[in-house]
Protein backbone atom coordinates (compact mmCIF):
# COMPACT_ATOMS: atom_id res chain seq x y z
CA UNK A 1 0.00 0.00 0.00
CA UNK A 2 2.71 2.32 0.97
CA UNK A 3 4.36 1.81 -2.54
CA UNK A 4 1.30 2.50 -4.01
CA UNK A 5 1.30 5.85 -2.66
CA UNK A 6 4.49 6.62 -3.22
CA UNK A 7 3.96 5.96 -6.61
CA UNK A 8 1.48 8.22 -6.76
CA UNK A 9 2.72 11.33 -5.07
CA UNK A 10 5.57 10.63 -7.76
CA UNK A 11 3.08 10.74 -10.36
CA UNK A 12 1.70 13.55 -9.36
CA UNK A 13 4.91 15.49 -9.31
CA UNK A 14 5.81 14.75 -12.48
CA UNK A 15 2.40 16.03 -14.54
CA UNK A 16 3.00 18.99 -12.17
CA UNK A 17 6.48 19.59 -13.62
CA UNK A 18 7.71 19.69 -10.01
CA UNK A 19 10.82 17.85 -10.79
CA UNK A 20 14.14 18.88 -9.43
CA UNK A 21 16.61 18.46 -12.48
CA UNK A 22 16.92 21.57 -15.01
CA UNK A 23 16.30 20.59 -18.44
CA UNK A 24 18.21 23.91 -19.86
CA UNK A 25 20.21 22.50 -23.26
CA UNK A 26 23.24 20.30 -21.73
CA UNK A 27 26.50 22.01 -22.92
CA UNK A 28 28.82 19.34 -25.04
CA UNK A 29 32.04 21.41 -24.42
CA UNK A 30 31.98 20.71 -20.47
CA UNK A 31 30.80 17.17 -21.03
CA UNK A 32 26.85 17.39 -20.37
CA UNK A 33 25.00 15.15 -22.44
CA UNK A 34 21.48 14.46 -23.45
CA UNK A 35 19.65 12.83 -20.88
CA UNK A 36 17.04 10.34 -23.16
CA UNK A 37 14.67 7.76 -21.24
CA UNK A 38 13.42 4.96 -24.01
CA UNK A 39 10.71 2.29 -22.98
CA UNK A 40 12.10 -0.75 -24.86
CA UNK A 41 15.22 -2.36 -25.58
CA UNK A 42 15.39 -2.24 -29.74
CA UNK A 43 14.44 1.42 -28.85
CA UNK A 44 17.56 2.07 -26.10
CA UNK A 45 19.37 0.26 -28.88
CA UNK A 46 18.51 2.59 -31.61
CA UNK A 47 19.41 5.86 -29.46
CA UNK A 48 22.49 4.13 -28.04
CA UNK A 49 23.82 3.43 -32.04
CA UNK A 50 22.71 6.88 -32.79
CA UNK A 51 23.54 9.75 -30.16
CA UNK A 52 26.68 7.46 -29.20
CA UNK A 53 28.45 9.32 -26.67
CA UNK A 54 26.46 12.52 -27.03
CA UNK A 55 23.79 10.76 -24.83
CA UNK A 56 22.80 9.20 -21.63
CA UNK A 57 20.61 6.85 -22.23
CA UNK A 58 18.10 5.00 -19.87
CA UNK A 59 16.22 2.07 -20.56
CA UNK A 60 13.22 1.35 -18.59
CA UNK A 61 12.08 -2.23 -19.56
CA UNK A 62 15.03 -4.86 -19.91
CA UNK A 63 15.21 -8.09 -20.41
CA UNK A 64 12.16 -10.58 -20.13
CA UNK A 65 10.08 -7.38 -19.64
CA UNK A 66 6.60 -7.24 -21.12
CA UNK A 67 5.69 -3.86 -22.49
CA UNK A 68 2.06 -4.53 -22.47
CA UNK A 69 1.86 -5.14 -18.72
CA UNK A 70 4.74 -2.90 -17.36
CA UNK A 71 4.03 -0.47 -14.97
CA UNK A 72 6.33 2.44 -14.17
CA UNK A 73 8.49 2.11 -10.58
CA UNK A 74 9.34 5.25 -9.00
CA UNK A 75 12.56 5.21 -9.94
CA UNK A 76 11.47 5.72 -13.65
CA UNK A 77 9.24 8.59 -12.64
CA UNK A 78 12.03 10.08 -11.54
CA UNK A 79 14.65 9.67 -14.56
CA UNK A 80 11.12 10.70 -16.74
CA UNK A 81 11.00 13.80 -15.12
CA UNK A 82 14.70 14.82 -15.65
CA UNK A 83 14.93 13.74 -19.19
CA UNK A 84 15.43 15.80 -21.94
CA UNK A 85 13.84 13.43 -24.54
CA UNK A 86 11.90 10.20 -24.08
CA UNK A 87 11.31 7.58 -27.23
CA UNK A 88 8.58 5.33 -27.01
CA UNK A 89 7.35 2.70 -29.41
CA UNK A 90 3.28 3.27 -29.07
CA UNK A 91 0.61 2.15 -31.14
CA UNK A 92 -0.66 0.99 -27.60
CA UNK A 93 2.59 -0.86 -27.20
CA UNK A 94 3.27 0.28 -23.49
CA UNK A 95 -0.06 0.29 -22.60
CA UNK A 96 0.24 1.10 -18.98
CA UNK A 97 2.81 3.84 -20.22
CA UNK A 98 1.31 5.63 -22.39
CA UNK A 99 -1.06 7.72 -20.91
CA UNK A 100 1.36 9.37 -18.56
CA UNK A 101 3.88 9.75 -21.63
CA UNK A 102 1.21 11.89 -23.19
CA UNK A 103 0.83 14.16 -19.93
CA UNK A 104 4.42 14.64 -19.97
CA UNK A 105 5.12 15.68 -23.69
CA UNK A 106 3.93 19.29 -22.67
CA UNK A 107 7.10 19.44 -20.69
CA UNK A 108 9.79 17.05 -22.02
CA UNK A 109 10.05 16.38 -25.68
CA UNK A 110 8.23 13.14 -25.83
CA UNK A 111 8.83 10.77 -29.63
CA UNK A 112 6.89 7.67 -30.37
CA UNK A 113 9.02 6.06 -33.03
CA UNK A 114 6.79 4.50 -35.11
CA UNK A 115 5.46 7.68 -36.21
CA UNK A 116 7.86 8.14 -38.77
CA UNK A 117 6.22 5.09 -40.44
CA UNK A 118 3.33 5.38 -43.47
CA UNK A 119 0.12 4.09 -41.47
CA UNK A 120 -0.27 2.76 -44.96
CA UNK A 121 2.50 0.24 -44.24
CA UNK A 122 0.92 -0.74 -40.70
CA UNK A 123 -0.99 -4.06 -40.19
CA UNK A 124 -4.10 -4.18 -38.73
CA UNK A 125 -5.55 -7.61 -38.30
CA UNK A 126 -8.68 -8.86 -36.91
CA UNK A 127 -7.97 -9.94 -33.72
CA UNK A 128 -5.98 -6.39 -32.95
CA UNK A 129 -9.81 -5.02 -33.12
CA UNK A 130 -9.09 -1.92 -35.06
CA UNK A 131 -5.76 -1.27 -33.82
CA UNK A 132 -2.46 -1.01 -35.38
CA UNK A 133 -0.30 -3.86 -34.79
CA UNK A 134 3.03 -2.26 -33.11
CA UNK A 135 5.49 -4.84 -33.15
CA UNK A 136 7.43 -2.86 -36.02
CA UNK A 137 10.77 -4.46 -35.25
CA UNK A 138 10.11 -7.70 -36.61
CA UNK A 139 10.51 -6.35 -40.28
CA UNK A 140 14.35 -4.71 -39.92
CA UNK A 141 13.13 -2.41 -43.32
CA UNK A 142 10.13 -1.11 -41.46
CA UNK A 143 12.37 -0.75 -38.29
CA UNK A 144 14.54 1.59 -40.01
CA UNK A 145 12.40 4.53 -40.19
CA UNK A 146 12.19 4.52 -36.40
CA UNK A 147 15.90 4.84 -36.90
CA UNK A 148 15.27 7.68 -38.91
CA UNK A 149 12.80 9.17 -36.67
CA UNK A 150 15.37 9.29 -33.82
CA UNK A 151 18.06 10.73 -35.62
CA UNK A 152 15.80 13.69 -36.50
CA UNK A 153 14.60 13.91 -33.20
CA UNK A 154 18.33 14.59 -32.03
CA UNK A 155 19.03 16.41 -34.61
CA UNK A 156 16.42 19.22 -33.85
CA UNK A 157 17.01 18.84 -30.32
CA UNK A 158 20.81 19.04 -30.16
CA UNK A 159 21.48 21.01 -33.63
CA UNK A 160 25.35 21.57 -33.13
CA UNK A 161 25.83 17.72 -33.05
CA UNK A 162 23.15 17.07 -35.84
CA UNK A 163 26.56 15.67 -37.88
CA UNK A 164 27.36 13.17 -35.29
CA UNK A 165 23.61 11.46 -35.15
CA UNK A 166 23.88 11.64 -39.31
CA UNK A 167 26.68 10.35 -39.37
CA UNK A 168 26.24 7.53 -36.58
CA UNK A 169 22.70 6.88 -38.28
CA UNK A 170 24.25 6.29 -41.39
CA UNK A 171 26.64 3.44 -40.06
CA UNK A 172 23.38 1.75 -38.24
CA UNK A 173 21.17 2.28 -40.95
CA UNK A 174 23.81 0.71 -43.10
CA UNK A 175 24.51 -2.72 -40.99
CA UNK A 176 20.38 -2.96 -40.37
CA UNK A 177 20.37 -3.16 -44.48
CA UNK A 178 23.09 -6.34 -43.97
CA UNK A 179 20.95 -7.90 -41.21
CA UNK A 180 17.91 -7.77 -43.71
CA UNK A 181 20.09 -9.77 -46.47
CA UNK A 182 20.78 -11.72 -43.73
CA UNK A 183 18.14 -12.44 -42.43
CA UNK A 184 16.48 -13.56 -46.01
CA UNK A 185 19.17 -15.40 -46.67
CA UNK A 186 18.31 -17.74 -43.70
CA UNK A 187 14.25 -17.53 -44.88
CA UNK A 188 15.56 -19.37 -48.47
CA UNK A 189 16.88 -22.31 -46.40
CA UNK A 190 12.91 -23.22 -45.28
CA UNK A 191 10.86 -24.83 -47.71
CA UNK A 192 8.31 -22.52 -48.75
CA UNK A 193 5.54 -25.32 -47.31
CA UNK A 194 7.38 -25.29 -43.74
CA UNK A 195 7.55 -21.48 -43.25
CA UNK A 196 4.94 -21.65 -40.62
CA UNK A 197 5.66 -19.78 -37.78
CA UNK A 198 3.97 -21.05 -33.96
CA UNK A 199 4.55 -18.11 -30.89
CA UNK A 200 2.76 -18.05 -27.49
CA UNK A 201 1.43 -14.38 -28.71
CA UNK A 202 0.40 -12.24 -32.10
CA UNK A 203 4.17 -10.15 -32.45
CA UNK A 204 5.56 -11.79 -35.15
CA UNK A 205 3.07 -10.46 -37.95
CA UNK A 206 5.49 -8.10 -39.77
CA UNK A 207 8.09 -10.63 -39.50
CA UNK A 208 5.72 -12.72 -41.24
CA UNK A 209 4.33 -10.26 -44.10
CA UNK A 210 8.44 -9.50 -44.42
CA UNK A 211 9.74 -12.57 -45.35
CA UNK A 212 7.36 -14.89 -46.31
CA UNK A 213 5.81 -16.81 -43.24
CA UNK A 214 2.34 -17.71 -42.22
CA UNK A 215 2.43 -16.62 -38.20
CA UNK A 216 -0.10 -18.19 -35.88
CA UNK A 217 -0.04 -16.48 -32.27
CA UNK A 218 -1.75 -18.65 -29.10
CA UNK A 219 -2.81 -14.76 -27.15
CA UNK A 220 -3.74 -11.58 -29.03
CA UNK A 221 -1.72 -8.49 -29.38
CA UNK A 222 -1.76 -8.20 -25.70
CA UNK A 223 -0.42 -10.69 -22.83
CA UNK A 224 -2.98 -9.02 -20.70
CA UNK A 225 -5.37 -11.56 -22.31
CA UNK A 226 -5.06 -15.23 -20.90
CA UNK A 227 -5.35 -17.93 -23.50
CA UNK A 228 -8.35 -19.94 -22.92
CA UNK A 229 -9.00 -23.60 -23.55
CA UNK A 230 -10.85 -23.29 -26.65
CA UNK A 231 -7.90 -21.41 -27.95
CA UNK A 232 -5.17 -24.06 -27.60
CA UNK A 233 -7.64 -26.58 -28.73
CA UNK A 234 -8.20 -24.71 -31.97
CA UNK A 235 -4.16 -23.94 -32.09
CA UNK A 236 -3.50 -27.31 -31.40
CA UNK A 237 -5.47 -29.34 -34.39
CA UNK A 238 -4.01 -26.40 -36.82
CA UNK A 239 -0.83 -27.86 -35.45
CA UNK A 240 -1.67 -31.53 -36.12
CA UNK A 241 -2.83 -31.14 -38.91
CA UNK A 242 -0.63 -29.12 -40.49
CA UNK A 243 2.17 -31.46 -39.00
CA UNK A 244 4.27 -28.65 -38.20
CA UNK A 245 7.67 -29.77 -36.13
CA UNK A 246 8.29 -27.10 -33.94
CA UNK A 247 6.96 -24.09 -32.18
CA UNK A 248 8.62 -21.70 -30.27
CA UNK A 249 8.27 -19.84 -26.55
CA UNK A 250 8.96 -16.01 -25.81
CA UNK A 251 11.62 -14.93 -23.44
CA UNK A 252 9.09 -11.95 -22.26
CA UNK A 253 6.14 -14.30 -22.54
CA UNK A 254 5.19 -17.32 -19.51
CA UNK A 255 5.94 -20.76 -21.49
CA UNK A 256 2.90 -22.47 -19.43
CA UNK A 257 0.13 -22.08 -22.64
CA UNK A 258 2.72 -23.34 -25.17
CA UNK A 259 3.36 -26.41 -23.01
CA UNK A 260 -0.44 -26.73 -23.15
CA UNK A 261 -0.31 -26.36 -26.98
CA UNK A 262 2.20 -29.03 -26.87
CA UNK A 263 0.15 -31.34 -24.52
CA UNK A 264 -2.72 -30.93 -26.82
CA UNK A 265 -1.31 -31.96 -29.88
CA UNK A 266 0.45 -34.98 -28.85
CA UNK A 267 -3.41 -35.81 -27.92
CA UNK A 268 -4.03 -35.38 -31.35
CA UNK A 269 -1.43 -38.02 -32.35
CA UNK A 270 1.31 -35.82 -33.47
CA UNK A 271 4.55 -34.73 -31.48
CA UNK A 272 5.48 -30.86 -31.66
CA UNK A 273 8.41 -29.74 -30.47
CA UNK A 274 9.41 -26.99 -28.11
CA UNK A 275 11.93 -25.07 -31.07
CA UNK A 276 13.68 -22.67 -28.93
CA UNK A 277 12.68 -19.39 -26.91
CA UNK A 278 12.43 -15.99 -29.51
CA UNK A 279 13.25 -13.12 -28.41
CA UNK A 280 9.81 -10.94 -28.95
CA UNK A 281 9.09 -7.94 -26.82
CA UNK A 282 12.08 -7.52 -25.21
CA UNK A 283 15.83 -8.36 -25.92
CA UNK A 284 18.46 -10.52 -24.22
CA UNK A 285 20.72 -9.30 -21.48
CA UNK A 286 23.34 -5.96 -21.62
CA UNK A 287 26.64 -7.37 -22.72
CA UNK A 288 25.40 -10.76 -24.67
CA UNK A 289 24.78 -10.90 -28.37
CA UNK A 290 20.71 -11.23 -28.11
CA UNK A 291 21.72 -7.79 -25.80
CA UNK A 292 21.30 -5.80 -29.16
CA UNK A 293 18.97 -5.48 -31.62
CA UNK A 294 21.11 -6.73 -34.46
CA UNK A 295 22.09 -9.76 -32.02
CA UNK A 296 18.42 -10.45 -31.02
CA UNK A 297 17.00 -10.60 -34.71
CA UNK A 298 19.97 -12.91 -35.83
CA UNK A 299 19.29 -15.02 -32.92
CA UNK A 300 15.51 -15.56 -33.78
CA UNK A 301 15.67 -16.03 -37.07
CA UNK A 302 18.68 -18.72 -36.79
CA UNK A 303 16.44 -20.60 -33.99
CA UNK A 304 13.87 -20.86 -36.16
CA UNK A 305 15.27 -21.84 -39.63
CA UNK A 306 17.16 -24.60 -37.44
CA UNK A 307 13.97 -25.83 -35.63
CA UNK A 308 11.69 -25.81 -38.63
CA UNK A 309 14.52 -28.16 -40.77
CA UNK A 310 15.17 -29.77 -38.22
CA UNK A 311 19.26 -29.07 -37.79
CA UNK A 312 20.46 -29.11 -34.85
CA UNK A 313 22.02 -26.34 -33.07
CA UNK A 314 25.59 -25.35 -32.73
Amino acid sequence: MKMRIYISLCLIAVLVGSGCDPKEQPDASIGDKLRVVTTIGMITDIVKNVGGERVAVTGMMGPGVDPHLYNPTPRDLQRLDSAHIIFYNGLHLESKVGDLLAKMSGDTLTVAVTDAVDRSLLLTPPEYEGLYDPHLWFDVKLWMQAVIKVRDALSAFDADNAVLYRSNAEGYLAELTELDTYVKSQVARVPSQQRVLVTAHDAFNYFGKAYGFEVRGLQGISTATEAGIADVQELATFIAARRIPAIFVESSVSSRSLEAVKAAVKSKGFDVEIGGELFSDAMGSEGTPEGTYVGMVRHNIDTIVRALIGESGL
